[in-house]
């Protein structure tokens, strides 16, 4: 009898194996990944205007997405639609060919929202996403469709680092260690998010807090914090760290960096009070009539782009993660339309390229050679079940995590 027992264990220690060393491997990490706890942000944040009731508020009344998990079926939706945000081949890279001394205005974009701005002489690094993954887990979240285009250790050394919210595909913990070491320069950020970089290990001469508004010199540059309309949280709460886009202004030369925003007023105040820009970064990806209000729409990029008195464009947010359930190349097809409608400047560089945007480059069509894996037809599968299961499973392992 004992050894009857011994092998039905057996058995099932077999049969589970697989699926909790998986969830196992998918929860590890995830207390350092997750940020600092709300308990910690709040003696921190309550001094913002922004701040009410226990967190962050747009000016508009804004709708988000629902909180990732498997109540309302996203998990599934993500796994089973996962093909139409992928691109139809391998996406170029071009060689990152940075000087060692910063030109006027110029950019560097390693994709998403990535970018590295030279702008007066100056360079200030923008939402830095070097890893692999985009997700608490090391196993479980959407990852890169293409390679950084250089190595983070190679870039000269910044100004400063501006980070516009806390989300994982703009907020990194393995970059933000990795600049630790590769560079002194200060991460300025929204209120709020420094609780997560003291967390993680980053030296309180390193860390500059502001609420919408506020301004930090670098140099011969003035960083602005300002409006964006967002959300903001790491996977349990939301909302306990501020959200922003941001405005360099160098003595010659402005900058627009929008992070990730749905449309709002408020850009015609900041081209007013701050612009025109000579160089807008605006995003134009992972839009969805779920979360119109939070994400804009390549038209909005364009609108937002004529409200903020801007004279080129780049478009960012799109081409690195598959975010969204629009097929790959559609944002970029969308932009020069309505761009062209306008009469509005664009420059889309192939990820690792440098553009000068004093003297930008004809327009190079990279991405309809690539195309969109939902152009071709998709084998039929069983797995969105079981990966579906296996969702519903790391998802009460966090939930337990968090009590």
């Amino acid at each position: 009898m004992p050894s009857r027992v011994l092998r039905r264990a057996a058995v099932t220690a077999a049969i589970l194996s697989g699926p909790v060393g998986w969830v196992t491997a998918a929860a590890w990490g995830l207390p350092r990944a997750l940020g600092a706890h709300r308990r910690r942000l709040r003696p921190v944040v309550t001094g913002s205007s922004r701040f009410a009731d226990g967190k962050f508020h747009n000016t508009l009344p804004t709708p988000a997405i629902a909180p990732a998990n498997t109540r309302d079926g996203l998990l599934r939706q993500w796994h089973e639609e996962r093909h139409v945000g992928l691109p139809g081949g391998p996406i170029p890279l071009a060689a990152s060919e940075i000087p060692a001394e910063a030109g006027d205005l110029a950019v560097t974009w390693f994709g998403h929202a990535s970018a590295l701005l030279e702008v007066d002489g100056h360079r200030v690094l923008v939402d830095p996403v070097w890893g692999h993954r985009v997700s608490p887990s090391p196993v479980f979240g959407p990852t890169r469709l293409h390679e950084p285009p250089m190595p983070l250790e190679d870039l000269p050394p910044v100004d400063a680092v501006l980070i516009s919210h806390d989300h994982y595909d703009h907020l990194d913990l393995p970059t933000v260690e990795l600049l630790l070491t590769a560079q002194a320069a200060p991460f300025v950020v929204p209120i709020g998010i420094g609780e997560h970089l003291r967390k993680w290990g980053v030296p309180e001469e390193r860390i500059v807090e502001l609420d919408w508004d506020g301004e930090h010199r670098v140099g011969g540059l003035t960083l602005t914090c300002t409006e964006a309309r967002h959300f903001s949280g790491r996977y349990f709460y939301r909302d306990t760290t501020l959200w922003a886009s941001w405005a360099v202004a160098g003595p010659r030369h402005r900058v627009f960096f929008g992070g990730d925003t749905g449309y709002h007023p408020a850009f015609a105040g900041i081209g007013a009070r701050l612009g025109g820009f000579d160089l807008t970064l605006l995003p134009i990806g992972a839009y969805n009539d779920a979360w119109h209000a939070i994400h804009m729409d390549p038209e909005e990029a364009v609108r937002a782009h004529g409200d903020l008195g801007g004279r080129l464009l780049l478009p960012i947010h799109w081409a690195t993660f598959n975010l969204a359930f629009h097929r790959w190349a559609e944002p970029v097809e969308r932009l020069l339309a309505a761009a062209g409608q306008r009469g509005v400047d664009v420059v889309v560089p192939q990820p690792g390229e440098r553009v000068d945007a004093l003297a930008p480059p004809p327009l190079r069509d990279w991405w309809t050679a690539v195309g969109s894996a939902a152009d071709a037809p998709q084998p039929t599968s069983s797995a969105g079940l079981g990966a579906s299961t296996v969702a519903r499973a790391v998802t009460r392992l966090l939930s337990l995590r968090s009590r």
